[in-house]
């Protein structure tokens, strides 16, 4: 799993501990750190530059030749390719020794015309992915301003979270271990949308053992569009590429609660939702494009005429996606059994992020809260008009199992010294409640 450390940092106050203390404390808690990657401008030789002056280059006429300040005193000369600048304009400019990903940046001369650097797109530099010229900067920063200085770097680490662990396959579940560890709390996520829950019609589980419980929120009135810049950051940190505001929302609440979220174009759906079994061959188009045949042991989410919406907790259908064209939305949360879901992703090599989870098992409690942020974060981007009920069918499980620990008996256990008001305090920063005495609920 992709974890940004930035994400943490908003759940979880790390202080001044570095990357390497963060990596030893996610080992620590039994979390394997399997890879690191660090976004953003990492070079001391990429600054600011003022152009102040561009001439057609006399050899080439897609190139010219330009003049810029980068605040080393005298003016550096740099033959530029881009079209979409003007004098006056400040952009990052590479000094010679700027290391690229592993292309250095020198001197040299282009169709005849030294040129001392480079200046740069933003994708050029780790800012971005899109290849669309210069990258101009705003807020008129000073030249010769280191451009790492101006933008906050990330680090992507990659962990491997062990199967019994399914609470850690989210930013929110790993701040929740880590401030255990560290004595502190975590931030909660505040943005919610509040409606009653009621069952009604409209959601028919026939499949009970597949899904115990869904929910579906109907949203009016949308507006498709690309996402904001922060949601766009959030998703590209952790290696996801952007779709559009309402898709971008569904895989933000994912990775952000743990809890997979499906979004419908309301008018690709007929009538009622309908969780069925697949009949034995039936044939199934999905986002990716490909088209899977079905046994009677793959559990679909269908509207009442039978038409496939979505492999129940594995991939949406491609005809129901969320496009350009989209105003109404039907909102999914859901409670797909570990199980059923496995043999269904195992037999088809078909896995997913929501695969990924419902495999391994999601919080119940989570289910109707994912759909709650969800919902406002659409509402407040995408606008539209909320239904005042969230649709459901089925019962969450009441109980997870669980199991009594005695603190006493564990402190016994341990090879390391800890009070019993420390153990407890750790156990209640995990969610952990008391029962009676010196026993916990687990």
């Amino acid at each position: 799993m992709n974890v940004s450390l930035n994400w943490l940092k908003e759940r979880l106050d790390l202080g001044s501990r570095s990357l390497d203390e963060v990596c030893d404390l996610l080992t620590f808690a039994g979390i394997e750190v399997e890879g690191l990657q660090t976004a953003g401008v990492q070079s001391d030789q990429i600054v600011v530059a003022e152009i102040k002056e561009a001439v057609q280059h006399p050899d080439a006429d897609k190139l010219k030749i330009t003049q810029v300040d980068a605040g080393e005193g005298q003016l550096r000369q740099i033959v530029c390719g881009a079209k979409n600048y003007q004098v006056g304009d400040k952009v990052p400019c590479c000094l010679p020794g700027a290391d690229l990903g592993g292309f250095v940046i020198g001197e040299a001369k282009m169709r005849g015309v030294e040129s001392r650097g480079m200046l740069a797109a933003g994708s050029e530099i780790g800012l971005t992915d899109k290849e669309d010229g210069l990258l101009i900067l705003e807020g008129d920063p000073a030249v010769g301003t280191l451009v790492k200085d101006l933008f906050d770097s990330d680090t992507l680490i990659e962990v491997e979270i062990t199967p019994n662990r399914p609470d850690l396959l989210s930013h929110s579940g790993l701040a929740r271990e880590l401030a255990a560890l560290l004595h502190t709390e975590c931030s909660p996520v505040e943005k919610t949308h509040a409606t009653d829950t009621k069952e009604d019609a409209s959601v028919a589980a026939t499949d009970s053992t597949t899904c115990p419980f869904y929910s579906a929120l109907s949203i009016k009135g949308v507006k498709v569009a690309p996402s904001p810049e922060w949601l766009i950051k959030k998703l590209e940190s952790i290696g996801l590429r952007p779709i559009n505001n309402i898709v971008d929302i569904t895989n933000y609440v994912l990775h952000e609660l743990g809890q997979p979220l499906h979004a419908f174009d309301a008018a690709k759906v007929s009538g009622a939702i309908n969780i069925r079994q697949a009949t034995e061959g039936e044939k199934f188009l999905a986002l990716d494009e490909e088209t899977y045949e079905l046994n009677e042991n793959d559990c679909l989410i269908s509207d009442e005429n039978g038409a496939a919406l979505a492999l129940a907790g594995v991939m949406g259908g491609l005809d129901s996606g969320v496009s350009e064209g989209t105003t109404d939305i039907l909102l999914e949360s859901a409670y797909f059994t570990t199980s059923e879901i496995r043999r269904t992703s195992r037999r088809l090599f078909l896995t997913s992020d929501s695969s990924y989870r419902f495999e391994r098992g999601v919080d119940p409690n989570n289910v109707l809260p994912a759909s709650a942020l969800a919902a406002a974060l659409i509402l407040e981007i995408a606008g539209g008009e909320a239904s005042t009920d969230t649709v459901t069918a089925g019962t969450l499980p009441a109980d997870l199992p669980s199991v009594e620990l005695d603190v006493d008996r564990l402190i016994q256990l341990m090879d390391h010294s800890i009070s019993l008001e420390d153990a407890s305090a750790i156990l209640t920063r995990l969610g952990l409640s008391k029962s009676d005495g010196s026993s916990w609920n687990i």
